[in-house]
């Protein structure tokens, strides 16, 4: 759902930045790199330290070059395969990043073995939708569902609460109970998203194997 709307109007704000950039000489290939390298500083070493607030602003800082490097692609013309295989990779492996340091936080001074078993299944399940959605793509079907909790829902809830619950150290009573609850919401909502997607293949599957078995009657008629 935030894809859809937010994608959009974030290209259009960094388009200026994008151009910047190839001026300089930089490569989408580069910032790809760069961006996944800094969320996954600012996760894993912020995180688990408890610096939630700071470890925020690091990985914002970074995750926009999900953004910044496919529109450098489009500007300089030089859009690939390699380049979408690159940026998919790398996104799974900087949103793991984020929920690992979740997870090192509860399994350390955060002391917290409940809520360490949900940012393990925040990042498990993440990981297992997007699969699902490439997996029933590569054997032709269309998966043509929005599920309740995508990757930019994941991000923003959890960055926003992991934020927010930083401010704690800052004076801020009370406010460090939202990164629970965030956690709880992308666990669910990961779930459900989960069910629909495999719902939806299944269901697309069933008709794609319906309609082929009817040419092959049709064509047998002949």
């Amino acid at each position: 759902m935030l894809n859809k709307y937010a994608r959009a109007f974030f290209t259009r704000v960094l388009t200026p930045f994008a151009a910047l950039l190839l001026r300089l000489g930089v490569s989408p290939d580069a910032v790809t790199l760069i961006g996944t390298a800094g969320v996954m500083a600012g996760a894993l070493v912020f995180f688990p330290m408890g610096e939630f607030f700071w470890g925020t602003i690091v990985i914002t800082l970074f995750v926009f070059s999900d953004l910044v490097d496919g529109n450098m692609a489009r500007q300089a013309g030089i859009s690939s395969r390699w380049g979408a295989f690159l940026d998919s990779t790398l996104d799974r492996v900087a949103d793991g990043a984020i929920f690992a340091g979740f997870a090192l936080w509860y399994a350390g001074r955060g002391d917290d073995n409940i809520l360490c078993a949900v940012a393990i299944f925040c990042l498990a399940s993440g990981q297992v939708v997007s699969y699902t959605k490439a997996r029933g793509e590569s054997i032709g079907l269309p998966v043509a569902v929005n599920g309740l909790v995508e990757r930019a829902e994941r991000l923003v809830i959890s960055l926003v609460a992991a934020g927010l619950a930083g401010l704690h150290k800052f004076g801020v009573p009370h406010i460090d109970i939202l990164l629970p609850i965030a956690l709880w919401i992308v666990a669910v909502g990961s779930l459900v998203t989960l069910i629909q997607r495999v719902v939806t293949v299944r269901r697309e599957s069933a008709e794609a194997d319906a309609a082929s078995a009817a040419e092959q009657g049709s064509g047998a008629d002949r």
